[in-house]
């Protein structure tokens, strides 16, 4: 499935429908070039997930938590730009755990993070010269069951 976004509320738009289907276990990874929108997307997955606190990018904490909101799911956001491919540290976060009882969006995580599931959802963002971001969903596992019954596109 791709979908075009024209601008950053769409974006927005995008991930907080993606984050209402999310729920507890639901590994989500975002990749893209810089300033494809994964942070911008998952200020809309927060919204979504009605979670608390604000959404900004964790690239020098590596991962925020935003505790439940009226859905019961907490949301943790992680930025894996700085662990280089390091998978100790991927492991210091200890994110097979929150696994349990989260949802873990990361940016920058694939091709490390994605050994956390066999389940999880790929989003991968870029964005065009005339600043369209196009959006592709690469599903794995029960997810590729689940991505079309997904009510995402517009």
């Amino acid at each position: 499935m791709t979908v075009e976004l024209a601008t950053a509320e769409d974006t927005v738009d995008f991930g907080r429908r993606l984050g209402g289907a999310l729920r507890a276990g639901d590994l989500v990874l975002l990749a893209g070039p810089l300033g494809a929108g994964k942070t911008t997307m998952t200020r809309g997955i927060a919204e979504g997930m009605q979670v608390s606190g604000r959404v900004s990018s964790p690239t020098f904490v590596l991962a925020r938590v935003h505790p439940a909101g009226q859905r019961g799911v907490p949301l943790v956001h992680v930025d894996a730009y700085r662990l280089g491919g390091d998978l100790s540290q991927l492991d210091d976060l200890d994110l097979d755990t929150d696994l349990e009882e989260s949802a873990v969006v990361v940016e920058w995580g694939e091709g490390l993070a994605e050994r956390l599931s066999e389940d999880h959802l790929v989003v991968r963002l870029d964005r065009r010269g005339d600043e369209v971001r196009t959006v592709d969903l690469e599903p794995h596992g029960t997810w590729t069951a689940r991505v079309t019954d997904l009510r995402l596109a517009g």
